[in-house]
């Protein structure tokens, strides 16, 4: 397994080791997605296409929103996520 995901309502997975672009990587019980973008250990990657303003979900909590469009397979991090801790709703 190259990266874990918590819960089945996550969008995003955490990388188990740093991930090159173009790889495919294993998520846990067959789930795979490949790299779109050369990502860190221990860092996000998406699992699903995301939309400006739409929740991230990891370890099956809200953690922050897209602030920009990010594909399947791309890394997530402070350029295309805010947090969402004390701001208002």
């Amino acid at each position: 397994m190259d990266a874990i995901r918590l819960s089945p309502d996550d969008n995003v997975a955490t990388l188990l080791r740093a991930a090159k672009r173009g790889e495919r990587l294993e998520i846990g019980g067959g789930a795979g997605v490949e790299a779109a973008d050369d990502i860190p250990l221990c860092h996000k990657i998406a699992l699903v296409a995301l939309q400006p303003g739409d929740r991230i979900r990891k370890y099956g909590e809200t953690i922050g929103e897209a602030t920009a469009a990010i594909q399947p397979g791309a890394h997530v991090h402070i350029h295309n996520l805010r947090s969402l801790r004390a701001r208002a709703r």
